[in-house]
């Protein structure tokens, strides 16, 4: 009895921490938007991972037991790296030029694009039930453009192609991610980040108060604290637990948007989220059933935001000793 009720205790600690993570990411990208009616999305980008950048570096060279920064899989860690920028860039346009309900709607269709991906590129086996709520699913993402009946901008390509490129990392990861060490896959696309944006900022900047300057870092910091928040939320509770939590976005995005830009989602985007949610929910919950999916292409990746990075391995005790990494 006492060993189940510290179970429930872990498993609501872990739940509180994952809503806590994902609280903090919509605040992170509700200050992108704020920041992004005046500044370029190059320049936001830049600064926003160069103040994320050196907790990251702490956090990581804290382990002792990572070796070298030598890539294993050279290629498809290169191939990471291009998705992590496209991605970036993409939602941090979507978020600065559509309503942050309906970005999150269009970005949500990632899960979605995973399993169709992992069909061809992991081998997953994807039955009739999963099959057919996909589809369902990215009818949603239909339902919330609205195609004929609304005009379609470089906001809503920019979250599909920051679906697409977060599904693609997401299946990169899973694939090479038991090879490579955690600074490998870290600190190389925030590095690239920070390149390719410094490249391109003699163009795109614009000076900055110091109060903006100060958005720019809370941006940084926010996307540590979350990193942070996320680890302990998976290392409380199972997968197939945390990862709806994402989905939670969607009420923060709602409330961000009402009350700092004016933005009321209209019934298409309620609806069609609403579909995509559901649809990835019953993704979740099949692959959580290891008689339906061995390989859990979705649970296994478990960051999936579209400008992330996977979380922090941390160390676990195995019941015989060893030291296992999850």
């Amino acid at each position: 009895m006492v060993s189940q009720t510290a179970n429930a205790d872990r498993i609501g600690f872990g739940a509180c921490m994952a809503l806590l993570c994902f609280g903090t990411f919509s605040m992170h990208d509700a200050v992108i938007k704020v920041l992004g009616a005046q500044y370029a999305t190059f320049q936001i980008i830049f600064f926003g991972t160069l103040f994320a950048f050196l907790p990251m570096t702490v956090l990581l060279l804290a382990d002792k037991a990572e070796a070298n920064l030598r890539p294993r899989h050279p290629w498809l860690v290169s191939g990471r790296v291009a998705c992590n920028i496209t991605s970036g860039i993409c939602a941090f346009y979507a978020f600065t030029n559509l309503p942050l309900a309906e970005a999150y709607a269009l970005i949500f269709a990632s899960p979605l694009l995973i399993t169709v991906l992992s069909v061809p590129l992991l081998g997953e086996t994807v039955r009739l039930r999963r099959a057919v709520a996909v589809v369902i699913g990215l009818t949603g993402v239909v339902v919330v453009m609205r195609p004929g009946a609304t005009d379609l901008t470089l906001g809503h390509a920019a979250a599909l192609t920051a679906a697409m490129s977060s599904a693609l990392q997401a299946i990169i990861v899973r694939k090479i991610g038991p090879d490579e060490r955690t600074p490998v896959l870290m600190l190389y696309p925030m590095l690239a980040v920070i390149l390719v944006m410094a490249a391109i900022l003699p163009w795109v900047y614009k000076p900055m108060p110091l109060a903006d300057l100060g958005l720019m870092a809370s941006i940084g910091l926010l996307a540590t604290v979350g990193q942070l928040f996320m680890i302990a939320a998976f290392k409380a509770a199972p997968a197939a637990l945390v990862a709806p939590f994402q989905y939670s976005q969607i009420l923060w995005a709602v409330l961000y948007g009402y009350f700092l830009f004016g933005d009321v989602p209209d019934i298409w985007v309620g609806t069609g989220a609403g579909i995509i949610i559901a649809s990835g929910l019953f993704v979740v919950w099949r692959e959580s059933r290891e008689d339906v999916s061995p390989t859990r292409p979705f649970l296994r990746v478990r960051n999936l935001r579209p400008d992330a990075f996977p979380i922090l391995r941390h160390r676990l005790r195995s019941r015989n000793g060893k030291t296992r990494l999850t």
